[in-house]
Order: structure tokens, then C-alpha cells, then sequence
């Protein structure tokens, strides 16, 4: 009579005994790949979090334009009314679970509409770090209109002329020890200039 075989399985039509070096091989193996695995789809699922989240600060134009699902789309507007801490929480947690719903393309025109959007935003953030850095030499430095113009020779000089010299007029309090005073010509200059390198940077 033949022996039946102890504890164990079979592998690729071998037996393996439950206990045996083979046996604790594999299994070290399969503990790997389902690690690895619950790994990548951690992160898969923290990445739709963070793309669900972003849709949060898109307009309302490009967001009406993106092919989410119905629910997708109403849970991102009723996120974007939301002020309340813990509210707002279970709403993002809500958009993470629908994010994961949507289908790739869905996915891949998200992600193109934020990159698009974060790069805008780095646009406009440089441009006005340079509008402020053109006031403050144009105002200080009688040279340095010269050279704005060199530059941007569609500006209204006349308009960024009187604008200078009111903004030097009400500075005077400074040069004389005391706290600076900016009034509505040194605010007028960073719009000017402001308007001046959006239309070049367009």
C-alpha cells in the first residue's frame, strides 16, 4: 500500500512538504510580492488622493470641461462649498474614493489639467516677484526707466513717469529717518508694471 504523502502542497506537479526548505522559500517569496504589491497600490491610491484633492482649486471652466463621472464632479463642488474642518476631510476622503472609480483617461486628463494649472500659477507668482523688484529700482534709481523702456517700449511713459515721481514725493518721510509711506502712486506702478510683463509674457 502506498504511503500518503505528509502536510504539504503541489507546486508546478511537485510535492512540496509543509515545513521544507523549498516550502519556506516560497513562502518568503509570496510575502515579498504581496508586500511590493500592497506598496504600489498605497501608492496608487495616495496619488488619486492628491489628484482628487487638486481638483478642489481648478476653475470652474476647467472643471466642467474634465471627463469625471457625475459623482465625481458633484462631490468636487460641494468640496469646493465646504469650510468645516472635519467636513471637509470626509469630503476629500469621499473625492479619494471616487478618484479611484474613474477611468484611466479620465485619470491622465486630470492630471494634465493640474500640471497645466501649478504651471500658470508659477508663471504668475515670478511675474509679480519681478514687478516688484522694477518698482523698487525704478523708484529708487532715475537710470533704471531707461532701461525699462529698453525693454518694454509699449509702456505709457508719460503715465509711469508721474506715477514715479508722486511715489518718490511720498516717500520723502522716509529718506528723513521716518517709516515710509506708500500711497496709491507706489501701488499704481506694481499694477502697471504687473499689466506690462503679462502682456509680454502673452
Amino acid at each position: 500500500m502506498a504511503r500518503k504523502p505528509g502536510k504539504g502542497y503541489y507546486l508546478d506537479g511537485e510535492f512540496v512538504p509543509t515545513g521544507s526548505e523549498l516550502d519556506r522559500q516560497f513562502r518568503a517569496e509570496m510575502r515579498g510580492s504581496e508586500a511590493a504589491s500592497r506598496s504600489d497600490l498605497k501608492r496608487e491610491s495616495e496619488e488619486l488622493q492628491a489628484l482628487g484633492e487638486g481638483l478642489l482649486a481648478l476653475h470652474g471652466e476647467t472643471l466642467a470641461q474634465l471627463p469625471l463621472s457625475d459623482s465625481l464632479h458633484k462631490a468636487i463642488i460641494e468640496g469646493k462649498r465646504i469650510d468645516a474642518r472635519g467636513g471637509g476631510r470626509r469630503q476629500r476622503q469621499l473625492i479619494g474614493k471616487l478618484m479611484r472609480q474613474q477611468e484611466a483617461a479620465s485619470i491622465e486628463a486630470i492630471r494634465a489639467a493640474l500640471a497645466l494649472q501649478h504651471g500658470l500659477s508659477a508663471r504668475d507668482n515670478a511675474t509679480l516677484h519681478l514687478a516688484e523688484k522694477w518698482r523698487e529700482r525704478l523708484i529708487a534709481d532715475d537710470g533704471a526707466l531707461e532701461q525699462w523702456l529698453t525693454e518694454q517700449p509699449g509702456t505709457d511713459v508719460r503715465q509711469l513717469r508721474t506715477l514715479i515721481r508722486q511715489a518718490r514725493k511720498d516717500s520723502q518721510p522716509a529718506l528723513a529717518g521716518g517709516l515710509p509711506r506708500h500711497g496709491r502712486a507706489y501701488r499704481s506702478i506694481f499694477q502697471l508694471l504687473r499689466e506690462q510683463l503679462r502682456q509680454q509674457g502673452a
